[in-house]
């Protein structure tokens, strides 16, 4: 049993190896736990109240880093060097995000459409793993300097919708930042778990969860039954928030007052005020009838009545995705018997009633809807730690399964800690032109190089029909059946050719290895995402190595001479920097090859585009 105090010079709690509840989010973060005392999941605050943490990130001189309410003023005046929502990159390529690039005020790279997305500062290039490592990082300090003990285990939320990669990515953050993430657990369960949902056996219940934050809403259909909660439907819009509210309280005064966008451009700190006092409005009209304040020399004013008509357009819009989330899971307001309200929106009287006019019910409305989804990760965090008896743990996976893919690296399908039985699946494709097998190997552990793993199998897939490179698309499945067993298929869609193996519990493995395994797993995560990063880098420099001088060859006679030698001596430095350089000196060659290739790629297309519809009609 775990041993707990309290620090006598500061009322704070000491626990020995205790788990912490994590909310993750898009605008801010905070951190759980359960009580030691009370049995009641709380959130960690500091002495001045603050348990929020904005999930911002800024890059100074001399790579210095601050995060939270410090970056969050960097805004404004540094945008380039501030992160902020990097939630919304976890697991995303730039072709996912292309048409909101310009709501993102730091530079994403868009090299390659198809690859997870980069984004540069000064000359240091980061994933949004390592961004998110660093929030994860400083809610870690935060909570071992409430708590007075160091933290290294936890329980990390995220939304419902949330894809393998996204989730994969949340994990490897956590494991950047020195944790150890015992389950990653959907958002709207967390908030179910807070109001005591599911945790009666026997219990049968469907729960919609509606949240809606500063910039995102999400409305989630879940089933309860004996305390396995199933996601029946996801809606929403990750675009729509309460800064919509802000935004619409903005344009109405600016019309008053006779302000122009563009005057709002060149004048940050009118801008700033206009904003600041919209939300400043927002949260005074939930409990008064009429908001007076002061833009520098303006008088501006607004009622409850005028509010409410502003956003209604907004609010109307989440009860659509309502619909269309019942519609998707095939049921109708009659079916639902609970509600949970999320995200500091809710706040807001037109959005209560709305909701509640809509669903035909009282809502679950009565904990602080910033917290409830941290509150609920610290009691899925309880569970896990064993102090919780009267709610059952399945049986889960002690370490991560996955396979190596190029430069020895491992990509984990289905992480520890997952319930059995578990399925997952991923897509991967040829190296070569004409390569006609893969080879499958079957990895166990929790190190980013397989080396470091533990192989428990491998195959080859043979008869790929020849294509190009990055043709084929193998999908590899693995299935951890209720037995324990682990089924390992690979199959070409284009062609069906199909090759499996069978992997049995591997109970040779003591308590002790296991331990073991996950501690070096936490000693080394820095130098192993390191790693990781460099090979990463080196094999997309070495294909794009591979695919320019490929069209120079082919392309030679439409090419000047200077663009030739251009791009063969960026080929050169690259090939150079992938023997020697770092990961951000290959990721900056990388970069100035995509510059030189860039226009004369666009011109040939261009070129191909009006040689194939001359003469032809439209």
């Amino acid at each position: 049993m775990a041993k707990i105090g309290i620090n006598i010079a500061t009322g704070s709690l000491q626990q020995e190896d205790i788990i912490v509840g994590i909310d993750l989010g898009t605008t801010n973060s905070l951190v759980a736990i359960i009580h030691p005392e009370t049995k009641q999941p709380v959130v960690l605050k500091e002495h001045d109240g603050a348990a929020l943490v904005p999930s911002v990130v800024h890059f100074g001189n001399a790579r210095t880093v601050t995060v939270g309410d410090e970056a969050k003023i960097y805004l404004i005046t540094e945008p380039h060097n501030t992160i902020f929502s990097v939630k919304r990159l976890m697991g995303k390529s730039y072709n996912d995000i292309n048409k909101y690039s310009t709501f993102f005020t730091y530079k994403i790279l868009d090299d390659d459409t198809e690859r997870l997305v980069k984004i540069q500062v000064g000359n240091e290039f980061y994933s949004p793993i390592e961004l998110s490592s660093l929030i994860l990082k400083e809610l870690k300090k935060r909570a071992e300097h409430i708590l007075k003990t160091p933290v290294t285990r936890a329980v990390i939320t995220v939304p419902a919708y949330f894809n393998d990669a996204q989730r994969q990515a949340t994990r490897d953050a956590g494991k950047l930042a020195g944790l150890d993430v015992l389950r990653i657990v959907n958002e709207p369960t967390a908030a179910s778990l807070a109001y005591g949902l599911g945790m009666k056996k026997e219990e049968t219940k469907t729960v919609a969860v509606f949240d809606l934050g500063g910039g995102t809403f999400d409305i989630s259909i879940l089933r309860i039954t004996n305390g396995i909660f199933e996601v029946l439907s996801t809606n929403g819009n990750t675009y729509l928030g309460g800064d919509d509210f802000d935004s619409a309280i903005v344009k109405y005064w600016q019309n008053q007052l006779i302000i122009s966008d563009e005057q709002l451009r060149n004048n940050k700190s009118l801008a700033q005020s206009f904003r600041l006092t919209a939300e400043e409005a927002k949260v005074y009209l939930s409990f008064h009838t009429e908001f007076k304040g002061k833009i520098q020399e303006n008088i501006v004013s607004l009622t409850k009545p005028e509010f409410d008509k502003l956003i209604y357009v907004y609010v109307e819009q989440t009860i659509t995705c309502c619909q269309n989330a019942l519609q998707d899971a095939g049921l109708s307001v009659i079916d639902i018997d609970e509600v949970v309200m999320v995200g500091g929106s809710t706040r807001v009287p037109l959005v209560k009633k709305m909701v509640s006019e809509f669903f035909q019910k009282p809502l679950h409305d009565t904990m602080n809807p910033d917290e409830v989804v941290a509150l609920g990760a610290a009691v899925q965090a309880d569970i896990l730690a064993g102090n919780n008896k009267d709610f059952l743990l399945l049986d889960i996976t002690p370490l991560s399964l996955g396979i190596e893919t190029m430069g020895g690296l491992m990509d984990v399908l289905i992480p520890r800690n997952s319930k059995i039985p578990a399925k997952a699946g991923r897509q991967y494709t040829t190296q070569k032109d004409g390569q006609s097998s893969m080879r499958i190997s079957v990895y166990q552990g929790e190190r980013d190089l397989v080396k470091d793993n533990r192989k428990l199998a491998e195959f080859n897939l043979n008869g790929i029909p020849g294509m190009p490179a990055g043709f084929p698309k193998v999908e590899v499945s693995f299935l951890v059946n209720a037995d324990g067993i682990l089924v390992v298929k690979a199959k070409e869609l284009r062609s069906g050719i199909e090759q499996s193996i069978e992997v049995k519990p591997q109970y040779r493995l003591t308590d002790a290895e296991v331990e073991k395994m996950l501690l070096d797993s936490i000693t080394h995560a820095k130098e192993d995402m390191q790693t990781r990063a460099l090979v990463e880098a080196q094999t997309e420099a070495g294909q794009i190595i591979n695919a320019t001088e490929n069209f120079l060859s082919k392309n030679q006679s439409f090419l000047s001479n200077e663009e030739i030698l251009n791009t063969k001596t960026a080929i050169s430095k690259l090939q150079e920097l992938v023997q020697s350089g770092t990961k951000d000196e290959i990721q900056s060659a990388i970069e100035t090859l995509n510059e030189i290739s860039r226009p004369y790629a666009e011109r040939l297309m261009d070129e191909a585009i009006s040689h194939a519809m001359k003469g032809k009609q439209i």
